[in-house]
């Protein structure tokens, strides 16, 4: 080995050590194919990711535990083994919760102590003190959670990121977010559960990645609306507005969008520039400087993002996470100040 590979080699091998080891109960370190198992499928995205929690490399796939009848029809579509509560905790590594929110915390409060880790689907919880509980069990217990989030891995966003964190955008003052909807009346009454209404389900998107980029608000100030002509009590016409030192970020949320594609939108505002990312999907990502910046020209321009597919790069560096090979992206104060913020501008902190 000459001596440029050894220094390389030394130098990573440094990082792996520095890294938190993750293991699984049954082994000394964290196998290739790590076990997974779901508590609850019927959740939006939880077809989704069983599909490919099923295909993917990275896991084994244990079996799924949900005693639904729409949960048993998810299962049977996709050829996945259905097994009890009591023998998903004894033989996983990992806990996908998938069920309905309302079950959430209750559930993610189960996985951790049987001592796994966690993915947790969105909205994490209903109340702060369930999100409290989960940090601190976690801590406890030196385990993972990861909030399921689907934009968190978009290229698009971490482009932005990226631009905003290195100074490229210069000093951000405004965040502006738009996502919608168009609500089927059958689905209404599910979302009306929660006092939040469709900026507690839907506009947590906006509010996780504002929060992620901005940090923790000072103030929030929901603005919560029912102005579908529905005999229901959901909240469906929303806005909040995430007040900081010396930026504002105002996040606007609907389920009242008609027509084919509903309009979703993140663009950041700085003494630099501009980033527009819309539509979200499928991303487009526009930048326009007053002076060029890190690889960006000084004038408008179009950034071109890798293909994106939802929740894989999720999955990928969970796993990596558990092996010990990297740290998530997210950590569990960042979890904590996202669920608050989504709480309080959802009416319900």
């Amino acid at each position: 080995m000459n001596r440029r590979r050894f220094v390389s080699a030394s130098a990573l091998a440094a990082t792996a050590a520095a890294l938190p080891r993750f293991v699984c109960a049954a082994t000394a370190t964290a196998p290739v194919r790590i076990p997974i198992g779901f508590l609850g499928v019927t959740y939006s995205h939880g077809a989704a990711k069983l599909d490919l929690a099923l295909k993917s490399p990275d896991w084994e796939f244990v079996g799924a535990c949900d005693p639904t009848p729409a949960g048993r029809q998810i299962c049977e579509k996709l050829g996945a083994k259905m097994i009890s509560q009591d023998e998903l905790f004894a033989r996983a590594c990992v806990v996908a919760v998938e069920s309905e929110i309302r079950d959430h915390a209750a559930h993610a409060l189960l996985a951790l102590r049987a001592g796994k880790h966690l993915h947790l689907e969105k909205t994490p919880v209903a109340k702060l003190a369930d999100m409290h509980a989960i940090v601190a069990l976690a801590r406890e217990r030196k385990l993972l959670v990861q909030v399921g989030f689907m934009w968190r891995y978009h290229p698009g966003f971490r482009a932005i990121f990226e631009a905003a964190r290195a100074g490229w955008l210069g000093e951000i003052y405004l965040v502006r977010g738009f996502v919608s909807n168009y609500l089927p009346p059958d689905r209404r009454k599910d979302w009306a559960e929660f006092p939040g209404g469709s900026m507690f389900e839907l506009g947590s998107h906006l509010i996780d990645a504002t929060v992620r980029l901005l940090g923790k608000p000072k103030t929030i100030t929901p603005f919560l609306a029912r102005h579908g002509k529905f005999d229901d009590a959901l909240r469906d016409n929303n806005l909040a507005v995430l007040d900081y030192a010396r930026a504002r970020a105002v996040l606007f949320n609907t389920a009242l969008q008609a027509g084919a594609t509903p309009q979703r939108s993140f663009e950041v505002l700085g003494t630099n520039g501009t980033a527009t990312l819309t539509p979200i999907e499928p991303g487009k990502l526009m930048l326009d400087l007053a002076t060029a910046a890190g690889p960006y020209k000084k004038g408008p321009q179009e950034v071109p993002l890798a293909a994106y597919q939802r929740y894989v790069d999720d999955f990928v560096e969970l796993a990596a996470t558990v092996r010990g090979e990297k740290f998530l992206t997210v950590s569990l104060d960042e979890e904590l100040h996202v669920a608050e913020t989504i709480l309080r501008a959802s009416g319900m902190a």
